[in-house]
């Protein structure tokens, strides 16, 4: 038997549900007996360089004396590899052999005993769940995505049979996990809030979940709102693009996964979700994240908010007052606490729009298209003479989320998604157009992936007259 073979759980295709108690099993090894206590460190660091002992990160190769007597006096031995027997020196290195004959050890033959917990979730599945009949068809579900203690899986219809057992294996090796999930449609498919039907197969049915990102605490009912925690580092990528004090339009702002990170990071966020349940999680995150100076909250339509929030942020008036980072006292009377150290003050248009709905998010860009050219009181020469060049504020890059179809690389993928731009828009939009980037985020099925298209938006569009 190989050294891999040895350490494998023993293997029960039958099994539906968990039974701990069957994954026993007895390893024939050797050991070095060490008859010094004082040794066993020097004996171990020894071995260990000689490769005499047990390569196996998941098993402490000190173990008690297998003599009763010898380890109530607290005697120690030191498991060898399984290619080391007791009987046989010519397995023994040249090491081993010199600590033997000097009287420091002694090697004997030993019984390493395994059982459920050393076993790991992809050994006890691969024990219980028969392989795919042919290459072709999908593994054994090794992945999960976390959302706090929830993790959710998407089973495919034959491994529904073991569903309960895969459920209850994952949450054993994953101290983080209480309740596992198992998703019964596609996410966005059959409501436009991207919740989906679930059923639980362990723990309790407990989906208020917390957890953090980007140093921000999240709360929200998982049942009740999107949350992708594969996304976490395009919520990064997105947030790194923004700068302090700039201005942030999410317009489908979710619980708030880009919104409260970048206030976090000084900026000016309208965030917006057609959710109420997301809305009132975003709410309730901004409260708890300590933004609600830098982020305002929105439950409208997102292709009205695009337009109104352009017309409402050229007229509102916004600042905030910047205070040195001192240990707060309320003792110290207020007259003695510092000034602030600098202001704030929101800019009149946004620098970035953040459109995170890859169903449909492509179908809102006709909501840009006149986007400044009917400003209540202002002629659009007025409002032109806000941007570049009049100004260093130029007119705001535009990141909408899509999906598509795969390839290796993506070249008919990003110009396909481009010329949908381009007819969204009534203005042409190329992969060669300055400041265009189709960025690959993640494979969300065998044929599909989903992009991150990010353009500037154009002169030509934003002051087009509306059509009527």
């Amino acid at each position: 038997m190989s050294s891999p073979d040895m350490f494998s759980p023993p293997i029960n295709r039958a099994m539906k549900t968990l039974d701990r108690s069957f994954f026993q099993k007895l390893v024939n090894t050797s050991a070095a007996r060490i008859y010094e206590p004082k040794n066993i460190s020097r004996c171990r660091k020894e071995l260990t360089a000689s490769k005499d002992t047990l390569p196996n990160n998941r098993i402490d190769p000190i173990r008690p004396d297998p003599d009763t007597e010898r380890a109530q006096k607290g005697g120690k031995c030191l498991v060898l590899r399984p290619e080391v027997v007791h009987n046989d020196r010519t397995t023994w290195s040249p090491k081993l052999r010199d600590l033997e004959q000097d009287g420091t050890l002694g090697v004997i033959p030993f019984q390493l005993h395994l059982d459920y917990d050393f076993f790991t979730y992809s050994e006890i599945t691969s024990a219980t769940i028969p392989p795919p009949e042919n290459k072709h068809d999908d593994e054994i579900p090794q992945g999960f995505a976390l959302a706090g203690h929830v993790a959710h899986l998407n089973l495919r219809e034959r491994y529904w049979p073991y569903k309960h057992l895969i459920a209850t294996v994952l949450a054993d090796k994953n101290p983080m996990v209480r309740t596992v999930i198992n998703k019964l449609d596609n996410v966005g498919t059959e409501n436009a809030f991207r919740t989906f039907q679930y059923e639980v197969l362990h723990g309790p049915d407990d989906m208020n979940v917390e957890l953090r990102e980007q140093g921000c605490t999240f709360k929200f009912d998982f049942a009740k709102v999107y949350w992708n925690t594969r996304l976490h580092t395009e919520h990064e990528r997105l947030c790194n693009l923004f700068k302090e004090g700039g201005a942030i339009c999410d317009v489908m702002a979710g619980v708030g996964p880009f919104a409260i990170p970048a206030g976090k990071k000084k900026c000016f966020v309208w965030a917006n979700d057609l959710n109420p349940e997301s809305y009132n999680s975003l709410v309730d995150n901004i409260r708890i994240n300590k933004v609600g100076d830098f982020v305002q909250s929105y439950t409208t339509d997102g292709a009205a908010f695009i337009r109104q929030s352009a017309v409402d942020l050229l007229q509102s008036n916004h600042s905030v007052d910047i205070y040195p980072k001192t240990k707060s006292s309320r003792s110290v009377p207020a007259a003695q606490r510092p000034g602030p150290e600098r202001r704030l003050i929101q800019p009149k248009s946004f620098s970035h729009y953040v459109m995170n709905l890859p169903a449909s998010a492509i179908t809102f860009l006709p909501s840009f298209i006149g986007l400044y050219s009917d400003v209540p009181g202002m002629s659009v020469d007025e409002v032109k003479k806000l941007f570049a060049p009049h100004t260093d504020q130029k007119l705001p890059m535009i990141h909408v989320h899509c999906f598509s179809t795969k390839s290796d690389d993506n070249v008919a993928e990003t110009k396909g998604i481009c010329e949908e731009i381009s007819r969204q828009l009534q203005y042409v939009i190329t992969p060669d157009t300055p400041e265009v980037d189709i960025y690959d985020v993640r494979d969300v099925a065998p044929k599909k992936r989903m992009f991150c298209a990010s353009f500037r938006l154009p002169d030509e569009v934003a002051y087009r007259p509306k059509q009527t």
